[in-house]
Formats: structure tokens, C-alpha cells, sequence
């Protein structure tokens, strides 16, 4: 095992890889997962910079994480902002640094993308993400995250915690 993560931009050769972290991912988190349906998203974010991008977090040459990062546009954020949407990390790798220091990549990275604030979603049951974030400058909101399903022609699998 290696003392820091290699962080490596995602391409779409690497969709099968960020599949099966995000099957694990979601498990972990509650979320639901339809592979094809994830499948579909995760190209469109490949294929497109102006959406984001995804790094796969290495250890020599072996993937052990993924993270992914969203680009938006906010008049209260005054310009570009960022949504990590997803950040796994294999079990053993947490509680090494590899969760700051892959954080502290994507700070960086976000930065040279001209970007002014970065956003994130973490499940409360989630206690040592929460409190690696707390330490990393991220703060709660008084206001409360909201979503609301609209596509008519295509649903979102349903986790364990009704999302």
C-alpha cells in the first residue's frame, strides 16, 4: 500500500471500473442503482468537460476510489460552482489521509477550472465523512437540500433511503 493516492482523470475506458465503485458506493450510502441507467449518465459526464469530470484514485496502479466532480453556475455562490457528487474510497484506504488528501486534489483541481465554491451531499449516519469535511472548511447549511424527480420518461431507482 502506498503512502498517497495517485489521482488519474477518468475516461471512458474506465466506465466498467467507476460502474463497480458506484454499485459499492451506492450500497453503502442507501441510494438505488440501475447499472444501465448509471451507465448512461457516467458517459455523458465522460464525454463532456463542460459537465465535470470523474478521477479514479489509484494506489500504484490499482483503482481504489473514484471521485467526481459537477460543474454549475450560481447567482448566491456569484459565478461557477462545483457539486462532488460522489466520493467512494475502498474501506481500507479511509482513516490514512487518502480522504483529505483526494479532497485536497479536487480543491486544487476545481480552482483551476475558475471555479468559486464547492458544494457536497453526505448521509447523516455518515459521521466520518461528516467530520473529514468539518475539518476540511466545509460547512451545513441553515437552509435544507431538496430534490424533485421530473423527468416523466425515465425513473430513478429507489434506495433504501427513499432517493
Amino acid at each position: 500500500m502506498s503512502d498517497e493516492p495517485q489521482i488519474r482523470l477518468a475516461g471512458e475506458s474506465d466506465a466498467d471500473a467507476l460502474l463497480e465503485f458506484m454499485q459499492v458506493y451506492y450500497a453503502f450510502d442507501g441510494h438505488g442503482f440501475d447499472r444501465e441507467k448509471a451507465r448512461v449518465a457516467l458517459t455523458a459526464l465522460l464525454r463532456d468537460p463542460n459537465l465535470g469530470r470523474a478521477w479514479l484514485i489509484l494506489d500504484r496502479d490499482a483503482a481504489v476510489g473514484y471521485v467526481v466532480l459537477c460543474f454549475g453556475y450560481s447567482l448566491e455562490w456569484l459565478g461557477q460552482d462545483a457539486f462532488v457528487d460522489e466520493f467512494y474510497l475502498r474501506e481500507e484506504y479511509r482513516g490514512r489521509g487518502w480522504g483529505r488528501a483526494t479532497m485536497e486534489f479536487v480543491e486544487e483541481a476545481a480552482r483551476a477550472a475558475g471555479i468559486h465554491a464547492l458544494h457536497l451531499e453526505v448521509v447523516r449516519q455518515n459521521k466520518k465523512a461528516l467530520d473529514l469535511y468539518g475539518r476540511l472548511g466545509f460547512r451545513e447549511h441553515a437552509s435544507t437540500f431538496l430534490s424533485k424527480w421530473i423527468a416523466r420518461d425515465f425513473s430513478k431507482p429507489q434506495g433504501r433511503n427513499g432517493y
